[in-house]
């Protein structure tokens, strides 16, 4: 699919920080879906593409409620079942990626029980239930600074495979 940013965009968000440039990116990606990323919108997209928004969706789930709110949620296939793992590591974000893999064993061991609909008490027990996945969450939240950084790099030196850059 091809998605289009105005050279000016891109380089007054790489202006603001690392957060506004890939925000501008990933936006763009999910303006040219439609907004949705679903089953019908998700096979327009290239691979790197896909990751880009994958991360998102990661961290946005993992920094307001852990990986169990990731799983919850049920993006828990999309992430773990996929190889966003190995497109971490491709992309530089080593211990980002030995993270994900900690994170499917976890998720393939108690994915029944944490994708199961539930009440808010009920999903808020869940957190004391599978106290494993907190050292996940902690983990993230310390390393998530640098995997955005690291992936803002990525997309920097790879531009050409997220947007077409309209002079």
């Amino acid at each position: 699919m091809d998605v289009i940013v105005k050279e000016t965009q891109l380089k007054e968000a790489a202006s603001q920080g690392t957060d506004a440039f890939l925000t501008l990116v990933h936006d763009c990606i999910l303006e040219a879906v439609g907004g949705e990323v679903n089953a019908e919108t998700l096979p327009q997209l290239n691979g790197e593409q896909t990751t880009l928004l994958a991360y998102f969706i990661l961290r946005e789930e993992v920094m307001d409620g852990g990986f169990i709110q990731l799983i919850h949620n049920g993006y828990g296939p999309f992430i773990f079942l996929n190889p966003f793992a190995k497109a971490m590591r491709l992309w530089g974000a080593h211990d980002f990626s030995k993270l994900i893999y900690k994170g499917r064993k976890l998720f393939e061991q108690y994915a029944d029980e944490l994708q199961t609909e539930c009440s808010d008490e009920e999903f808020m027990a869940l957190f004391e239930q599978y106290p494993e996945f907190d050292e996940l969450d902690d983990a993230f939240i310390e390393m998530e600074e640098e995997v955005t950084d690291i992936i803002a790099h990525y997309v920097d030196d790879h531009l050409e495979a997220f947007l077409i850059i309209e002079h």
